[in-house]
């Protein structure tokens, strides 16, 4: 073989080898421009149902309201001024003002009015860190501005297949005078007014003293005996699921 030959030979040999390893070299940049971010594992939930059943014999309750809160701040403070979604709540039983309140993490509502003597189960799905305060409410809708619940319970301990029971008085709002008059009660004894941004009562909340009724002596009261109630006005069972 001549010499020239042999340089044309090594140099073609050379260029294959070349474009051999950069061919490989891009395959290689290829597959990793298309191999996909792993996600991340999805975070295991924790199954639970809230059963909230009303004990009273004729006092409708609003749509239930299961709110998920931040650990430090509470749905009500007895002594306290009502808030302002609190007051909506206790007046109309309309619990929307919750969902845009600061520390408000989530609301669920239940399916509609909870009738006497009925109950009602909600369940829900939480992660682990959302578990810390678990708030309950509803309106009596035959009162002024009484409501119940639970406030700020935390399901941390509770353990799969366990269940939690509580039982609720009925409180005042405060915001709103128990006068029983026509036009002041939204509830089907009335039909009246519901939310009013005036406040005439002591503005603090406490236990609801009760109805008096026209039965019992208040003439211009539109409710009778059978409105009156007793506590606890609710039962409210909180079982782990998974």
């Amino acid at each position: 073989m001549s010499i020239i030959k042999q340089m044309t030979h090594k140099r073609l040999t050379a260029s294959l080898v070349f474009a051999t390893l950069f061919t490989l070299s891009a395959c290689s940049d290829n597959d990793n421009d298309s191999m996909e971010t792993p996600e991340p594992p999805p975070v295991p939930t924790q199954d639970y149902r809230v059963t909230v059943t009303n004990l009273t014999a004729n006092q409708p309750m609003s749509p239930i309201a299961l709110i998920r809160h931040q650990a430090d701040m509470t749905a009500w403070q007895t002594g306290g001024a009502a808030s302002l979604p609190l007051e909506t709540l206790a007046e109309s039983g309309d619990s929307t003002g919750f969902a845009d309140m600061e520390g408000i993490d989530a609301l669920v509502k239940g399916q509609g009015i909870l009738l006497p003597g009925m109950k009602e189960s909600i369940e829900l799905k939480l992660s682990p860190d959302e578990v810390a305060s678990i708030s309950v409410l509803t309106m009596l809708v035959n009162t002024n501005d009484a409501f119940a619940g639970l406030n700020s319970v935390s399901l941390v301990d509770l353990a799969v297949n366990a269940t939690v029971k509580f039982s609720s008085i009925a409180y005042d709002a405060g915001t709103e005078a128990n006068s029983e008059a026509k036009g002041t009660i939204p509830g089907p004894a009335d039909s009246g007014e519901g939310f009013n941004a005036m406040r005439d009562d002591v503005d603090r909340v406490h236990a609801h003293p009760g109805v008096i009724s026209a039965d019992d002596g208040l003439t211009d009261s539109v409710l009778s005996a059978s409105h009156r109630f007793d506590n606890p006005v609710l039962t409210i069972s909180i079982e782990r699921l998974r």
